[in-house]
């Protein structure tokens, strides 16, 4: 199956099932459901400084990441499948789409192995720079959080996804303070088809309605007490009260610094 294809079916899958991916390489005509976390704030400059923008040849946002090392970003594998070295560029050190940052070409894609683009197991995966990302004040790499933390609030969750299912892309990076919570809470908030989808290697928060993630906020962190918890993974597009679905961290640490090397 092309990877055109499996994004036309993962379209249909939003409209049949009401569950969305937050991101991912869409094709032009579905172009308008990449998007910005909703009901967020705007971030000032240098404070997500291991957020990262992945973006096409032509300069186009299509998912978020994060900085593990000087040589390697984590995103979610539903961004980078199918993608290559030249369609696939890292921008560092900055909170603006269209000016600041530094532009890394890629050397390496890495998408987890048991990754399941049907169901969305696994969905995680690290990009290697092809130049060596240059710390600074606007740039610095985010911790591996290596215990799985149940509940907890005051997660931060950050990204360039929609402000809204069908509202435009803003410029300026949003972020949002979310609730981290139980997986078994997590399922019983999700239909019966979708709770499936939530799997013990994940991790879920809650927003209050009109608060959460959007397409185009997929391979984003989460963040708490200052290391990254999660990966942006999917959801119920957008804002609309039900939990968001990430790849858990913890559970992916060690193949994460094994290939991050």
């Amino acid at each position: 199956m092309t990877s055109r294809t499996m994004n036309r079916l993962s379209v249909l899958f939003v409209l049949v099932c009401a569950a969305a991916v937050f991101g991912g390489t869409l094709s032009p005509e579905f172009y308008e459901w990449e998007g910005r976390i909703v009901g967020g704030q705007n971030a000032g400059s240098g404070q997500f400084p291991y957020q990262v923008s992945l973006r096409s040849s032509a300069n186009a946002h299509f998912c978020g990441g994060s900085i593990v090392n000087n040589r390697w970003v984590l995103s979610a594998a539903h961004c980078t499948i199918g993608r290559t070295l030249a369609n696939t560029r890292v921008i560092v050190g900055t909170h603006l789409l269209n000016s600041g940052g530094i532009a890394h070409n890629s050397a390496r894609i890495v998408n987890h192995p048991s990754y399941n683009a049907n169901t969305l197991a696994n969905d995680i995966s690290l990009v290697q720079t092809a130049s060596v990302i240059t710390f600074n004040n606007l740039a610095q790499p985010i911790g591996m959080g290596a215990t799985f933390i149940n509940t907890a609030s005051g997660a931060l969750a950050s990204g360039w996804g929609q402000l809204g299912a069908n509202v435009g892309i803003p410029n300026n990076l949003q972020w949002l303070s979310t609730s981290i919570i139980t997986l078994a809470d997590c399922r019983n908030r999700h239909s019966v088809a979708n709770r499936a989808r939530v799997f013990d290697n994940t991790i879920c928060t809650l927003s209050p309605n009109g608060q959460g993630m959007c397409m185009g906020d997929s391979g984003g962190p989460l963040v708490h007490g200052g290391n990254q918890q999660g990966v942006v993974s999917w959801g119920i597009p957008c804002g609309l009260g039900s939990p968001d679905v990430f790849a858990r961290v913890s559970s992916h640490r060690a193949w994460i610094l094994n290939n991050a090397v």
